[in-house]
């Protein structure tokens, strides 16, 4: 890879002789020599800016979005539409420019905007409190996990293996830190396992993490799991995903204390991978453990509506030994595009929205089922995303339909060895039912031939 700066020679001398040195070297010199590299950096020669940018694009080029192909990958981030509204809002200077509010009160404009966001979050989750956003999903759980460490500083999580990996993973990343060990509950039938749940309980565990859907898109009975770990003192954090609460009960309905999640499907583009933002919500006993930054509504004294920020757990604003969070600010801007969805959307929009989902998931589904050599996962209600068994090597799959131009889904064996054969399907509304046909069409012949060239290999 090439680079390109505009600093000449010229500029290098001017530089040099406003500061007072005679070269760069001589800047270094108090840097002790045994740590200095000793060489110059194995860089190729600079090239002009045209030169650079043409490399850039050629590099790009051999990205495929989900504009270029017809993308059924889900597992976490998702290919639905984003309404011109949202970029006509956000791109206005004043979301698009602010970095975090050191004298927030001064924006209004940017407090509301966080005030009514909260506000959604909270009616879509049904728990009274929100934040006004966090960084991603997986850290939004982890952040649940350090709440109940302060809760009540207890040794054990147990979370489910139904919650995405990569939430799992960041849980054991961060819990290793405080010295919470973390226990994971196996899956049946494609939902957490009750028995195993319930024998995972105790007076030990500081809180039980599971996810609606799981990451195996099933909708799981959560309310007696969550009941059974309330019942031992632990608080029950669920990971949901926000589009699917238009038709599915809410978390703090369920009796859960804590919800988390991923915002990406409100109004935020795939953009290979981020910025997005996660959410979370919880009931009021937890509120000062939260993380992050809560805005409030209070009256000046004329008696104007205003907006303040109520709390903010970040030892820059607080005491230190007080801080309960060291996250530096919210992904504001992706949470305001969030909010917008929600209100383009409405409050009958999100259950049409969801309604649909359904519809085409259950299509595919069945229409991916019917084919030879392709099989459920598990026979649990699904709302937009479900797993399947090939009877074919799944990597090779996902290769065959790419080059006919079908992005087929998430290989599961890559976060589940009992699943080496899974493919993870994930439908948008963005996915007809000519697009679900063409998968079907496109998949079918993919397991035929892997399954056909996997009978060759085994008789040689």
């Amino acid at each position: 890879m090439s680079g390109y700066t505009a600093l000449t020679d010229a500029d290098l001398a001017a530089m040099l002789e406003v500061i007072g040195v005679s070269s760069v070297d001589e800047l270094f010199e108090s840097v002790p020599a045994s740590v200095r590299l000793g060489r110059p950096l194995d860089l190729p020669p600079g090239r002009a800016q045209q030169e650079v940018e043409a490399r850039l694009a050629e590099l790009a080029a051999r990205n495929v979005s989900s504009d270029d192909e017809v993308s059924f990958l889900g597992a976490g981030m998702y290919d639905h539409y984003v309404p011109a509204l949202v970029d006509a809002v956000i791109l206005r200077s004043e979301f698009l420019t602010p970095y975090t509010p050191y004298q927030p009160e001064i924006s209004q404009g940017g407090l509301q905007a966080m005030f009514e966001y909260q506000t959604a979050i909270s009616e879509l989750t049904g728990l009274p409190v929100s934040n006004a956003s966090l960084y991603e999903g997986p850290s939004a759980l982890g952040a649940a996990g350090y709440m109940a460490r302060l809760a009540n500083a207890r040794p054990r999580f147990v979370i489910s293996r139904g919650v995405h990996p990569h939430s799992r993973a960041t849980l054991a990343t961060l819990s290793a830190g405080y010295g919470t060990e973390v226990v994971e509950a196996p899956l049946a039938g494609g939902v957490t396992d009750p028995e195993a749940w319930a024998a995972l309980m105790g007076p030990d565990v500081s809180a039980v993490f599971l996810q609606q859907p799981n990451f195996l898109g099933a909708v799981e009975d959560l309310e007696p799991l969550a009941a059974g770990a309330r019942a031992h003192g632990a608080l029950a954090v669920c990971a949901c995903d926000p589009l699917t609460l238009g038709i599915l009960r809410p978390p703090g309905e369920l009796g859960f204390d804590v919800a988390v999640g991923e915002g990406q499907t409100l109004g935020n583009r795939l953009d290979y991978g981020g910025p997005s933002f996660g959410f979370i919500a919880a009931t009021e006993e937890q509120v000062r453990r939260m993380p992050g930054r809560i805005a409030g509504e209070t009256r000046d004294a004329d008696g104007r509506r205003g907006f303040v920020l109520t709390l903010q757990t970040r030892e820059q604003h607080i005491r230190r030994e007080k801080a309960t969070s060291n996250i530096c600010t919210a992904q504001a801007l992706n949470a305001l595009a969030g909010v917008i969805y929600l209100a383009w959307l409405g409050r009958r929009g999100i259950v049409e929205l969801g309604e649909l989902l359904v519809r085409r998931t259950d299509y595919a589904r069945r229409s991916l089922t019917a084919l030879p050599g392709v099989r459920a996962l598990h026979e649990q209600p699904v709302v937009r995303e479900f797993a399947v068994g090939l009877d074919a090597p799944v990597e090779a799959v996902i290769e065959r339909c790419a080059a006919a131009g079908v992005n087929p889904g998430y290989a599961l064996g890559r976060d589940y060895e009992e699943h080496h054969d899974g493919l993870l399907v994930a439908i948008t509304e963005r996915r007809s039912r000519a697009d679900i046909d063409r998968l079907t069409d496109v998949l079918g012949r993919a397991v035929a031939a892997g399954a056909a060239e996997a009978a060759v290999g085994a008789r040689a």
